[in-house]
């Protein structure tokens, strides 16, 4: 089983380096000031941005996996269609090669059969018959023989005289026999032909079976890197989706903090304008009691709008 570090490795990628990883607790997003919030958000959209970026390489590095995977198991499943093909005709040239073979021995059977009938296979053939007959005339020819042996010799010759007839009279009666054997021979031949079919076709559908075999071992190892690829991307991106949540925490906070000081702001503008407001009502109640006002006064009935 391949880990994640040997993929990491394999493929050039960095580690995820936790210790660059920006935190943030609770008691800082409340009481850290504004200006630290603002840094401490610099510091995790950055770091979002870099894990993002992270993620985003382990994501398409883990697709590249994928589809090769897929490419792996297409092309082992084109290696089992082949086999199984290759199979069924080597299924088909068998039980062609059985059916001739079982008719080439019906064949060679009838030959066997004819060959009884016409007992051409029994006693001497013809060529051991013609030997000893010419083997007995000569005997004749140069030999001295007694009137008895003289006899006897002649009627061996005409025995046997006789039967190389009778053989040679079975023979001429034989074509159809030769051509019974022909036939059976012709059938063998063309079983013999469907046999090598089967064993070529045999050996090419084993080929195809070691190639898919081959092919589904490589896609399972490649389908480990994309297992490994994508815990890493996991990886980063949890560690993105936390940053960028500690981020909009710390934006929400920033605006709320906005919001404090404007409401501060508004409560002193509006303390000041009750401050000068009364201060105006007394300068104006002088006024009205015949007291000579300077200009700075006069200024500020203007600007309360008592004069």
């Amino acid at each position: 089983m391949v880990t994640k570090e040997e993929v990491l490795e394999e493929y050039g990628l960095d580690q995820l380096d936790e210790s660059r990883n920006v935190s943030l607790s609770e008691e800082e997003l409340e009481n850290d000031s504004k200006g630290q919030l603002i840094k401490k958000a610099g510091q995790l959209r950055d770091r979002r941005n870099e894990l993002n970026q992270m993620a985003s390489e382990r994501a398409s590095k883990r697709d590249d996996l994928n589809a090769k995977t897929r490419e792996k198991v297409d092309e082992a499943q084109e290696h089992r269609e082949s086999r199984d093909e290759l199979n069924e005709q080597v299924q088909e040239h068998k039980e062609s090669r059985n059916e001739l073979n079982a008719q080439a021995n019906e064949l060679f059977d009838e030959v066997e059969e004819m060959k009884q009938d016409l007992e051409l296979g029994s006693g001497k053939s013809i060529e051991e018959l013609k030997e000893e007959i010419e083997d007995l005339e000569f005997k004749q020819q140069t030999e001295v023989l007694g009137t008895e042996e003289e006899r006897e010799l002649i009627e061996k010759i005409e025995s046997k005289r006789e039967k190389l007839a009778e053989k040679k009279g079975k023979v001429d009666q034989s074509d159809e026999l030769e051509e019974l054997i022909e036939e059976a021979e012709e059938v063998r031949s063309e079983a013999s032909t469907h046999h090598q079919k089967v064993t070529e076709l045999a050996d090419e559908a084993q080929e195809h079976h070691n190639q898919m075999i081959e092919a589904y071992r490589e896609a399972d190892e490649i389908r480990d890197e994309a297992d490994a690829m994508h815990e890493l991307f996991v990886e980063a991106q949890e560690a993105a989706d936390q940053h960028h949540e500690d981020f909009v925490r710390v934006q929400k906070r920033l605006r709320e903090l906005d919001k404090e000081e404007e409401e501060e702001k508004k409560e002193e503008r509006e303390a000041k304008m009750e401050e000068e407001r009364e201060e105006a009502e007394e300068i104006y109640q002088k006024f009205k009691e015949g007291e000579t006002l300077d200009t700075e006064d006069l200024m500020k009935l203007q600007k309360t709008g008592l004069l």
